[in-house]
């Protein structure tokens, strides 16, 4: 009889050659525990989505009590549904006033595929502005603006009519201009390698947008809900969005998006042509009840007060001279090395050692860390201890 991970390698498709193979049966709090009994510190939340940890019990509660009521029933927008009604509520009472209309869809990049066409659609324009090195997610539209021509080339054409600007450079910010529909810009670069703006120059983003007519689309897919030790990502920065793009840790652990914009944007996805987006499951009821209680214990538990604390302990405790540096916001952070293979070892050497982190896409010599607010201060530095050893071990 075959074994789990042999069916896995035979019928599951794969995107390397060489998956880590890891095989775990649970997972609890920020520990993920293997066939074996053995637990691994998660010190990635599963890129960014498992904010509250693992087996959170309200959310399971929720998920639990949801279920027994009713899962999908149709097409998104068309019935009332309380799930969905009472997340958005909550959503959009913690939000600044303009962003009142929310779009739930199925993860990031549908949230990204959503937002550039209502943009389009808005402004009647066709340009659209990103960044160099962003992510925002693999579909078509997402991957035309990814800005890494590696990860893109075999799969063009893409969309046109996107043109590319330096992250954090004032003066590219001219080539906005009245033909630019919408400028989409993660908060926080992420596969970058978590690069952090100067406010200068989101307040000069928000500002050249105004001067032509441009929507800002802000993605914070991986930087908000409390990641960046604020609730959302742009508050760091005093400015706010037209669009903005929530997803992974949006359900607690449960896979949903969302797009989020005014209601005079969003109204025009109603007419010319009428359901101009449509998502069968998006906003499925049992992950907005989910993503519901996820919030409200983001909220009720005070864990975003505890960010900034822990960002400093991190930062404290990874000291090394073969550190060239640790840079980021809150728990969303990165730890830049020489080279890729040394940083590949000192990640397998941590996952083999119980902790598990990656290397960006965007910045493969620098290793994510990114742990579930909940970690303790003794976790971060069993985790901390761990690398520390890896990295003595291989410089």
């Amino acid at each position: 009889m075959l074994t789990l991970r042999q069916l896995f390698l035979a019928n599951n498709a794969q995107t390397t050659d060489f998956p880590l193979l890891l095989e775990f049966e649970r997972a609890e709090g920020v520990y993920l525990y293997d066939t074996d009994g053995k637990a691994y510190i998660d010190l990635i939340s599963g890129i960014g989505v498992s904010n509250l940890g693992h087996g959170n019990p309200h959310v399971i509660e929720a998920i639990k009590q949801q279920v027994d009521k009713y899962m999908h029933l149709m097409v998104y927008g068309e019935y009332v549904q309380t799930p969905q009604v009472r997340f958005a509520e909550k959503l959009v009472s913690i939000l600044p006033e303009n962003l009142q209309s929310v779009y739930f869809v199925n993860s990031g990049a549908e949230a990204v595929e959503g937002a550039l066409k209502l943009a389009k659609r808005f402004t009647g324009r066709q340009q659209i502005i990103a960044c160099k090195n962003s992510y925002h997610g693999s579909s078509h539209g997402a991957l035309s603006v990814m800005g890494n021509e590696d990860f893109k080339q075999a799969y063009r054409p893409l969309l046109p009519g996107v043109n590319f600007i330096r992250f954090n450079h004032i003066t590219d910010l001219d080539l906005i201009t009245t033909q630019t529909a919408c400028v989409i810009i993660e908060t926080i670069q992420g596969e970058a390698g978590i690069r952090v703006p100067d406010i200068t120059y989101m307040q000069a983003l928000r500002k050249r947008c105004d001067e032509t007519g441009t929507l800002l689309i802000l993605d914070e897919i991986q930087a908000a809900l409390g990641r960046t030790g604020k609730l959302f990502a742009f508050e760091h920065f005093g400015i706010v969005p037209d669009i903005l793009l929530l997803a992974k840790a949006l359900g607690g652990g449960m896979p949903i998006g969302a797009f989020i914009s005014s209601n005079k944007i969003m109204d025009a996805l109603k007419e010319n042509p009428i359901l101009g987006h449509i998502t069968t499951f998006g906003g499925h009821p049992v992950c907005c009840a989910a993503g519901l209680a996820a919030l409200e214990v983001l909220l009720n538990e005070g864990l975003i007060n505890t960010v900034t604390e822990k960002e400093t302990i991190m930062r404290t405790l990874l000291a090394h001279p073969a550190i060239k540096e640790v840079r980021g916001k809150g728990l969303m952070l990165a730890i830049e090395l020489e080279n890729f293979d040394t940083n590949k070892k000192i990640i397998d050497h941590c996952i083999a050692n119980g902790v598990i982190t990656d290397w960006f896409l965007h910045c493969d010599n620098a290793m994510r860390i990114a742990p579930p607010l909940i970690i303790t201060h003794d976790q971060i530095k069993d985790a901390c201890k761990v690398i520390l050893e890896a990295i003595d071990y291989y410089c």
